[in-house]
């Protein structure tokens, strides 16, 4: 039955990785990460037997770009080889098995989800339908906003990217707090929502950066400004941390983006009292840990949001029926694809070409990409 699979099939004949440095035009930085000046980008295509072929990639900050692509190059490649492309959910726990012992999370799920998302990319051709249906096929359409990397940034600068957002069609925007002294943090919060007015969703965020009782303090402090949701206050992988400032505070809270494993999201859904949840296609198992995500929320009710990678993600949030929100990230890895995300009438539009949506400009790549 397995060769008669792989006959019938798409068989694996080739896995292809590129690594690529690529400079921001302008330093950005968090309460933890400190800051960035460039981020990594690492794709994966896929070759299969009669000539089809899917693209994949993840990314991140700036570190361990390398260290993802080795995984692919070393531990992944000749695995896959001679696998049936069109099994996908058997080769994502295969993967996820083959590299269990040295990841659970971490760098073997980055390198898991964009060997992921080229296989997905290929099951959509081969399909001829764009990744919206396949995933779930609700609409086309999903709430959005506009996220800055931007702690760094004086109040005036902070508000022109605001402006920049806004221009954009977002009805949605999303700062970074953490400052070392709350009252920074409320003053920026205040001059925002003074500049956008009461009818734009208004969400912040902590990068982790918080105790249990500053996390408090500062949601207390924020209420006022009709904060749509307080994202990772405090780390993530103490859930019952965030259960108690749900207790104690009325503003809603979000994380996971820094959840890497089936497992953790089990334990965030039923222990940390969290209004959206916010999978990342790039570190949680790709597009298949993205959905299996989606399916669990959707037994505590709660949005399936995402992080990050706005020109996949937009197909995976507008194909779910839970009204979850797109962020639109700093990191412009869409400037680098040749269908960057559109909005119309404050909604993200999902692609209607078949495969995941997302070609890149190999030549601006390695045009801009260094060392």
């Amino acid at each position: 039955m397995e060769s008669e699979l792989h006959i019938e099939g798409k068989t694996i004949n080739a896995v292809q990785t590129r690594r690529f440095k690529l400079p921001l035009s302008e330093p950005m930085a968090d309460a933890k990460h400190g800051t960035h000046t460039y981020f990594e980008l690492i794709t994966v295509q896929v070759t299969c037997s009669d000539g089809s072929t899917g693209t994949g990639y993840t990314y991140t900050g700036g570190v361990g770009g390398h260290a993802i692509k080795a995984v692919i190059d070393n531990d992944l490649e000749s695995f896959l080889i001679g696998k049936n492309a069109q099994d996908i959910r058997a080769l994502y726990e295969d993967m996820l098995w083959r590299l269990h012992y040295v990841g659970r999370g971490g760098i073997s799920t980055f390198a898991v989800s964009a060997v992921d998302i080229a296989l997905w990319d290929i099951k959509c051709k081969t399909e001829n339908i764009p990744l919206w249906k396949a995933a779930g096929g609700y609409s086309k359409y999903c709430n959005c906003y506009c996220g800055g990397i931007d702690l760094n940034l004086p109040t005036r600068r902070l508000l022109q990217n605001i402006d920049g957002y806004l221009d954009r069609g977002a009805q949605a925007v999303k700062i970074k707090v953490g400052q070392p002294n709350l009252q920074d943090d409320i003053a920026r919060v205040k001059a925002v929502r003074e500049h956008i007015g009461n009818d734009i969703s208004f969400m912040v965020d902590a990068n982790y950066s918080m105790t249990v009782e500053q996390a408090v303090d500062a949601s207390r402090a924020f209420e006022t400004f009709d904060i749509r949701w307080f994202e990772e206050p405090t780390i993530p992988d103490d859930y019952f941390a965030y259960h108690e400032i749900a207790k104690k505070t009325s503003i809603p809270l979000a994380m996971g983006e820094n959840l890497h494993t089936q497992h953790e999201f089990d334990l965030a859904l039923a222990i940390a009292s969290l209004s959206y949840i916010q999978p990342d296609a790039s570190n949680c198992g790709g597009i298949t840990g993205w959905l299996d995500v989606a399916d669990k929320a959707k037994l505590y009710n709660i949005p399936v949001c995402s992080h990050g990678m706005q020109e996949l993600h937009v197909s995976l949030v507008a194909s779910q029926a839970c009204e979850g929100w797109l962020e639109i990230h700093s990191f412009p890895i869409e400037q680098y694809t040749l269908q960057p995300v559109v909005i119309e009438n404050g909604k993200a539009v999902a692609p209607d070409n078949p495969g995941i949506g997302v070609s890149f400009d190999w030549e601006k790549l390695e045009e801009d990409s260094e060392i």
